[in-house]
């Protein structure tokens, strides 16, 4: 923040998206920060060991304090909501509905009410299989498809900020496929570059999910990779772009194949490109994305001029940065 001596609320701030906000504004000199989060028996915790904030909250104390005792938790200039269940493959629609939908409404009224800048996570899983475009700007919301639950849940919300007129006030943002340090805590959702750098140092290949379809050649389904450092600086601009309101796609504006991602992470560690093609899990097979890209012409349009960071380079970053010599975002100093 330009201001380094705003107060600032990061729901999710252990997690992958939200440790790396606190890390990027420790290195902005803000540090008047209050985690909030839901650490429970992973070991995310690890991501905050290095980053200085001012004080932790649970997710389930700062619901309740939102509710019942607001003046308890005092006033924030920004709520930086990162904190959901980010799973895609999880199917308990009611713990989604809790944590990814409620928590979200109740968050967004009660910052609305104190004049407070909310941003908050939705996702490109909104928009299903891309047969209605990945247009940030489109009018009709309702035209969407999510593929998973996790996606239902985050359009949910938007549908609801849109309905409540609160869009045009806050920021939501649609992450495309981040990837970078900090993800180790998430198990199967972590990004493939996290998955196949362990691969290739444990067997010297990696595997790819087989095309299911006739139009994609194995390895040739494509995604907007985003590096979180570039995710970060997008979400920090916005959060501090006062004109800036309503929905926004984040992610490289480019696509790549799987082939591409995999390779890069190969060159970066050494080694000669092997990559054997599995059979895609069949309950996966009618949920996958075979192509996203994300259209910024909105980001750049409310003034985010920052180049982004090449696929290779920002691979090699985290490869050799972090996977390799097992670090996090903070510990570059030791």
């Amino acid at each position: 923040m330009k201001n380094t001596e705003s107060r600032i609320l990061i729901t999710g701030g252990a997690g992958f998206i939200g440790s790396a906000l606190v890390w990027e504004l420790n290195r902005r000199g803000c540090e008047n920060i209050v985690v909030c989060d839901r650490l429970s028996t992973d070991e995310k915790w690890k991501n905050l060991v290095p980053l200085k904030f001012a004080d932790y909250i649970d997710g389930n104390d700062l619901l309740q304090a939102v509710q019942h005792s607001p003046a308890k938790i005092g006033r924030f200039d920004h709520i930086l909501h990162l904190g959901a269940c980010s799973a895609t493959t999880e199917r308990d629609a009611d713990y989604l509905m809790r944590n990814n939908y409620e928590f979200t409404k109740q968050l967004c009224q009660w910052s609305l009410a104190s004049q407070t800048r909310f941003v908050y996570a939705s996702s490109a899983a909104t928009y299903g299989d891309g047969a209605h475009g990945m247009d940030d700007q489109m009018a009709d919301l309702h035209a969407l498809r999510p593929l998973n639950m996790y996606g239902y849940s985050k359009h949910l919300f938007d549908l609801h900020a849109k309905r409540e007129g609160w869009l045009p006030h806050i920021v939501g943002l649609k992450y495309f496929n981040v990837y970078g340090p900090n993800e180790d805590h998430k198990a199967d959702m972590r990004s493939l570059v996290h998955k196949a750098c362990g691969q290739i140092l444990a067997t010297d290949k990696v595997q790819l999910f087989k095309s299911h379809r006739p139009d994609y050649k194995h390895g040739e389904q494509m995604r907007d990779f985003l590096y979180v450092k570039d995710a970060i600086r997008m979400t920090l601009h916005l959060a501090e772009t006062p004109s800036a309101g309503g929905l926004f796609n984040l992610g490289s504006g480019k696509a790549h194949t799987w082939v591409e991602l995999a390779t890069a992470i190969f060159t970066a560690l050494g080694k000669e490109p092997n990559i054997e093609f599995i059979d895609m899990p069949e309950h996966l097979q009618s949920k996958y994305q075979y192509y996203t890209c994300a259209d910024i012409a909105k980001l750049r349009g409310s003034g985010f001029k920052t180049e982004i960071t090449p696929l290779a380079e920002a691979v090699r970053d985290y490869v050799q940065g972090y996977l390799v010599p097992d670090k996090r975002l903070g510990d570059e100093v030791s």
